[in-house]
């Protein structure tokens, strides 16, 4: 089976209202090519150099979403065309992104992320500290940076009780988000071995890397 194939599979399971990010990272820009013209938009990367060359080389109407950790020092890099950032966790991450979106004469959407895995090698922030962030008066003055919603990832275990749970805990934080901040619309949460699990918890944006392209090298 190819990839213009496997999303067209993909995209005929899942619910019409929730956004599909094809995870492209290791993949030559041929692959994404071949999604593209499936026709794919949507197309994560969790390093942002390389994320960078292949916006360079690829249509300009892609959306690229950055998956992975970001280091503030790399923000400047993707500034210019960055679709939406998903992995936030602070605030002066934040801050960084306000300040080279106003360069860029931009305004770039992110996302929290929540931490709800038990493994220590999961970033994220807890609801009370995202709280934080999205009441404290420096936030309120960043005018190049909007919070849009969150992102968590389960942890990595065969225990479906266990990745269930966790992705109902955030869906618990976002219904709650969602009624005190009108911005916050995106719940991103899901990938090729849990999306099931995430559509039922109420996802409505899927992270799918191997079940579209096949295994990383």
């Amino acid at each position: 089976m190819d990839i213009s194939e496997n999303i067209k599979e993909f995209k005929d399971k899942i619910p019409k209202e929730v956004t599909l990010v094809a995870i492209s990272k290791t993949k030559p820009a041929e692959d994404l090519l071949e999604a593209y013209d499936a026709p794919q938009r949507h197309f994560g990367e969790n390093k942002i150099q390389e994320m960078t060359e292949k916006w360079e080389r690829l249509p300009k109407d892609i959306k690229w979403h950055m998956v992975g950790h970001v280091q503030r020092n790399k923000v400047k890099y993707m500034a210019p065309f960055v679709y939406l950032v998903h992995a936030v966790d602070s605030l002066k991450l934040l801050k960084e992104i306000n300040k080279e979106a106003e360069k860029n004469s931009r305004t770039i959407d992110c996302l929290l992320q929540i931490k709800i895995a038990e493994e220590d090698s999961k970033y994220g922030i807890s609801a009370e500290e995202a709280e934080e962030i999205l009441n404290s008066e420096k936030f309120k003055k960043f005018k190049n940076v909007k919070v849009t919603g969150l992102m968590g990832m389960a942890t990595f275990t065969d225990d479906t009780t266990q990745v269930k749970k966790e992705f109902q805990h955030l869906k618990s934080v976002f219904d709650d988000f969602k009624e005190k901040y009108s911005e916050i619309t995106i719940l991103s949460m899901g990938m090729s071995g849990d999306y099931e699990i995430a559509l039922e918890c109420g996802s409505n944006m899927l992270r799918i890397g191997s079940s579209i392209f096949g295994e990383r090298n």
